[in-house]
């Protein structure tokens, strides 16, 4: 591990227990920001102060290790000194305090979605993956394994935080990674005011766990703005917003590893929402629904705005746009049918197929009366905006 302070970085140490959120001292004094640099594996506890650092490498927290990120910091990667991304290793703790006036925004010098590995946690919370198995081997290139038996377990606090242009690979990974990527993350750990900002895949992903998270917005990601598989069971999740816009595919891609269960996650105040003209992530695996349940996928939703999942045309064929598509027979049969999928009180507008279908004429999708239910009322998310979720100048909540 390596912290490189420039000089001024004592001196303006001296204010911040004093500070105001106006970014000055009670006398008027304007903090000066501190410089460094984070990189390498840290191995004794740290504590950022408010400033600018250049993030380099793959930063990883070791076990019994906290990281702590006061409110306002900007912390920056250059995809041309090779594979970045910020670890927290099961055991580790990443204690970010941003504010909704000064959130503290990780981002890439480019500006080029894909140019980073974001923000990868570990936890010691149980999974449930493919083969019914506890543990699994995670795909960020990493290859840690995952999985534990602390449901309760704490990676931290992440308070108003923003990560800008991630999904790139790191080494031989068998996939992008996300902006904010959680395997087997217990419920301990809060997530709150969280923006995943033009990335190169997803959003947010859940690989198993038990955490829950408030107001996320996810905002022109290529891929789906939030997935999940092996078994992620979050409880009181609420205010998810997604605009997919340039490029997307599903608003939420929901799965469960083809294992039959009781145990889905439980969102509350959902806004999915599809600009016009917005193209999938590839015109050969054309995915254009809001929800999309396959593997097993189920969970209860509730109170819920699904705009602008239109038509989309690839040469001579039309992808018809869902509200809700089932994408096998098990997921249906074990799922929709035994009534453990729930999605109520959902307004839909501007999207070609309102009701819940199959993903082919077999799949007959006939949902339990009071499980799928509609509404004008709908309000969908309910999110207070402000300079975290602000990018040069725009709302991105507009």
């Amino acid at each position: 591990m390596k912290l490189k302070f420039l000089a001024m970085a004592a001196f303006a140490s001296i204010f911040f227990a004093s500070c105001s959120d106006d970014d000055s001292t009670d006398s008027g004094t304007p903090i000066v920001p501190v410089e460094g640099t984070i990189s390498g594996t840290y191995t004794s506890n740290q504590t950022f102060a408010y400033g600018n650092y250049s993030l380099e490498g793959v930063v990883k927290v070791n076990p019994g290790v906290t990281l702590t990120f006061d409110a306002g910091s900007t912390i920056t990667a250059d995809a041309t000194t090779g594979d970045n991304a910020l670890v927290v290793l099961k055991g580790g703790k990443l204690i970010i305090n941003g504010t909704a006036d000064a959130p503290v925004v990780f981002t890439e010098a480019s500006k080029i979605p894909g140019s980073w590995a974001g923000i990868i946690m570990y936890g010691d919370a149980p999974i449930n993956a493919l083969g019914g198995v506890s543990t699994a081997l995670s795909e960020d290139g990493n290859s840690i394994t995952y999985g534990g038996s602390d449901a309760s377990h704490s990676s931290g606090a992440l308070h108003y935080v923003r990560v800008e242009y991630a999904g790139a690979k790191l080494g031989d990974g068998t996939k992008e990674n996300n902006a904010f990527t959680f395997y087997a993350v217990g419920s301990g750990t809060v997530l709150d005011h969280l923006v995943a900002y033009k990335g190169a895949d997803d959003g947010y992903e859940f690989f198993g766990g038990t955490v829950s998270a408030t107001d996320l917005v996810a905002y022109g990601n290529y891929d789906d703005s939030f997935d999940w598989q092996d078994g992620w069971q979050g409880q009181n999740n609420s205010n998810w917003y997604a605009y997919q816009t340039g490029k997307g595919n599903f608003g939420m891609e929901i799965e469960a590893s083809n294992n039959n269960n009781s145990y889905g996650p439980k969102v509350n105040n959902i806004t999915l929402k599809k600009a016009a003209g917005t193209v999938t992530e590839s015109d050969a695996d054309v995915q254009v629904d809001a929800f999309q349940f396959k593997k097993e996928g189920n969970g209860t939703y509730n109170n819920i705005i699904i705009d602008g999942y239109g038509n989309y045309t690839v040469g001579a064929t039309t992808y018809q746009g869902a509200a809700v598509k089932i994408q096998d027979a098990n997921t249906n049969t074990n799922q929709v049918n035994s009534g453990k999928l729930k999605l109520t009180n959902v307004k839909v507008t501007n999207t070609t197929q309102m009701s819940p279908v199959g993903a082919t004429p077999a799949i007959i999708v006939n949902f339990p009366a009071e499980n799928w239910t509609t509404t004008s009322g709908a309000t969908g998310a309910t999110i207070t905006g402000g300079a975290w979720t602000t990018v040069n100048g725009t709302n991105l909540l507009q």
